[in-house]
């Protein structure tokens, strides 16, 4: 017994010892972050513009995309930015426009032009509209009465508010039938993201992005994801729950 207690005392101290150079390593290592001298680099937002002038044409002069399958960059996460742009240099996320154009940026050229987009705002959506050709063709319809019309119409809208509250839903509750995380969790309660953890902010984004985006998580197009948490989550839903998310996540201010 007396053997056995030793080896324990033995044991406890020189787990001891090795916690306490643990933490000292720790402090080392977050004094050494704090320090001027090995501060990791920091993007210039002037620079950043002028760098930023071959990205217009596709994401706009401000970051503001007009068209709805290209992502908006504005107000968007540094940390975030910088990793998709480091992902498109080394060939882990594939888009053969986006490739060639990252492919000749410096790491301090990338802290400067996300410095640049994180520190524009980002413009507001219009309420998206199911299908909206199909009002066009309700109109055009002469083979329907005007209350026939009117209902029709009706109908579009009631769709399109269903799927706001289903967007809604699942964005802050997730979905546990379908095991789907709250969105929330991750992207904050208004879309603005983390940037500690390099997660994405969303408000604003265009719908058919988001959608195309969720649906590329959810086949494996899009796989520089080291988590799997987006492909984990993307899986589990429906098309409608993918729309409906969309539809929500672009109308948040």
């Amino acid at each position: 017994c007396s053997s056995d207690l030793n080896y324990l005392m033995f044991i406890l101290f020189r787990e001891g010892n090795l916690m306490k150079k643990s933490l000292i390593a720790v402090s080392i290592s977050f004094t050494l972050l704090n320090m001027p001298g090995v501060a990791q680099a920091v993007g210039d937002i002037d620079a950043g513009q002028v760098k930023s002038g071959s990205c217009a044409s596709c994401h706009g002069a401000d970051g503001n995309s007009m068209m709805p399958l290209f992502p908006k960059l504005a107000e968007q996460n540094e940390g975030y930015l910088v990793k998709q742009l480091e992902a498109f240099k080394d060939g882990s996320r594939s888009d053969t426009t986006m490739n060639s154009m990252a492919a000749g940026l410096s790491e301090q050229d990338m802290q400067d032009i996300a410095a640049f987009y994180a520190a524009q705002a980002v413009s507001e959506n219009p309420l998206p509209q199911v299908n909206p050709d199909d009002l066009d063709d309700i109109d055009d319809d002469n083979s329907l009465s005007e209350s026939a019309k009117t209902a029709a119409k009706q109908a579009l809208q009631d769709r399109q508010k269903a799927l706001m509250t289903m967007g809604y839903d699942v964005y802050r509750n997730g979905n546990l039938d379908n095991e789907i995380s709250a969105c929330i969790a991750c992207h904050g309660p208004n879309g603005e993201g983390n940037e500690p953890a390099a997660f994405p902010a969303l408000k604003g984004q265009h719908a058919g992005y988001l959608a195309k985006t969720l649906t590329d998580f959810k086949t494996d197009k899009r796989s520089n994801n080291p988590d799997n948490m987006m492909h984990m989550i993307a899986k589990k839903m429906n098309a409608e729950e993918i729309t409906a998310i969309s539809y929500y996540v672009s109308a948040i201010k």
